[in-house]
């Protein structure tokens, strides 16, 4: 009979595993235009304030806007044209009282303006501007750090890096940002009936797919996935490969057979890898009740179920938060939409339940944009996962959900 000791809730389980590995990551500079998607090591402050300069955001006249004050369509302010903001050079004139710059957006005020005059509100006399508008003092413009002070912290250490931090790095002229590395996580599939997924496989055997589903969610979390290989139901074939890929990864995952000797087979070496070795040892999820976590050595090694849907919704749940703590990364709310549920669910109370579902346009009412259509399907069928927008919770302490009730989905 399989070892299952009291059955913790997943967000109970996860805690308990996180609390005892450290997110101690070692970083390495990185070329900016490489870094989409790492995550910061340390703080990034700003060399220099952005923009450097006053700078006009519309194109039309440099003004001093007190001389501006009280124009309108019938009683227009006169101002005298004295020269032009060329793009890309600092003006070497400066505005007096009742004079004025012909400026284009972007270009920089020249020294006396403080305001700028949209080029639609003015018209031009002889060497005059007529400006039929009054403007603010900083209206049309963007003063020296406006968007960033000298030393100011624009990064925070575990953010990842999107396209908007790829700019304002560029913008600064921080060409080199430090990065966390890439934690390296090892795969180990387990079974006499899996092989290869470019074999064909004999009656009785199945290919591969859970190191290769893991291996994509690792990655794309921002860790990097390696695989060693697929491991026969032998104990210390086991043992030593699951040891060999400790040694060289920073964390380890087994996805086991459905049987239950192969679930206990990976406990037993879990505790044998080293201390404290198994934390938890069934998870109170459906999918994925047989998940194994387990710390050796300061290092995560979780068993997961060999059921493909078993083994990737917990992934999203346990590999994906180790992941990321090894990263160092910031918190952030997980992406997900509110939908109508389009039937009924069952659910046991006390067990926290997970079902894939598909998003349709909601054409019916205006509670929520979306109708979610569960996809019904046993934890070793891929494609229901695959046809899926995103998972659906029910919590431990539902019986059910109803048809027609608002339910929140998780984004895959």
């Amino acid at each position: 009979m399989p070892e299952f000791l009291t059955l913790l809730p997943p967000d109970q389980a996860r805690e308990k595993l996180l609390s005892s590995i450290a997110a101690a990551v070692d970083s390495e500079p990185v070329d900016v235009v490489h870094a989409l998607g790492r995550f910061a090591a340390s703080d990034v402050f700003a060399p220099h304030p952005l923009p450097e300069f006053p700078r006009a955001t519309v194109d039309g006249y440099a003004v001093r806007a007190s001389d501006t004050f009280g124009a309108s369509d019938t009683l227009p302010a006169y101002l005298n044209l004295i020269g032009e903001a060329l793009m890309g050079e600092a003006p070497a004139f400066e505005l007096g009282a009742g004079q004025c710059a012909l400026i284009h957006t972007g270009g920089m005020l020249p020294k006396g303006a403080d305001a700028v005059a949209m080029l639609e509100y003015t018209q031009t006399v002889g060497s005059e501007i007529e400006i039929f508008k009054a403007v603010a003092d900083g209206e049309n413009l963007i003063r020296v750090g406006e968007d960033v002070a000298q030393n100011q912290r624009v990064i925070l250490k575990g953010t990842q890096l999107r396209p908007a931090e790829i700019g304002g790095l560029m913008a600064l002229g921080v060409t080199s940002v430090s990065v966390a590395k890439r934690p390296r996580v090892g795969l180990i599939s387990t079974g006499d009936e899996v092989v290869e997924p470019s074999q064909t496989p004999r009656l009785g055997q199945v290919r591969d797919v859970n190191s290769y589903t893991l291996s994509a969610l690792i990655e794309k979390t921002g860790g990097a996935a390696l695989r060693f290989g697929i491991i026969r139901d032998q104990f210390e074939a086991l043992k030593g490969a699951a040891a060999q890929a400790l040694s060289e990864c920073d964390a380890l995952i087994i996805t086991a057979g459905s049987s239950a000797s192969t679930r206990d087979m990976t406990a037993e070496v879990i505790r044998q890898l080293g201390e404290p070795g198994v934390l938890v040892h069934g998870i109170n999820t459906r999918p994925g009740k047989p998940t194994i976590l387990g710390v050796c050595g300061g290092k995560a090694v979780i068993g997961l179920p060999g059921n493909p849907v078993s083994a990737l919704v917990n992934g999203y749940l346990f590999v994906v938060p180790v992941v990321e703590k090894l990263l160092g990364a910031l918190p952030k709310p997980k992406a997900s939409v509110q939908a109508v549920l389009t039937v009924n669910l069952p659910s046991q109370a006390g067990r926290e339940d997970w079902w894939a579902v598909k998003l349709v346009e909601n054409r019916k009412s205006q509670i929520a944009n979306y109708e979610a259509v569960p996809i019904f399907g046993k934890s070793n069928l891929i494609f229901t996962l695959a046809a899926a927008d995103g998972m659906l919770k029910i919590s431990a302490d539902a019986t059910g959900l109803s048809a027609g009730e608002t339910v929140e989905v998780f984004l895959m």
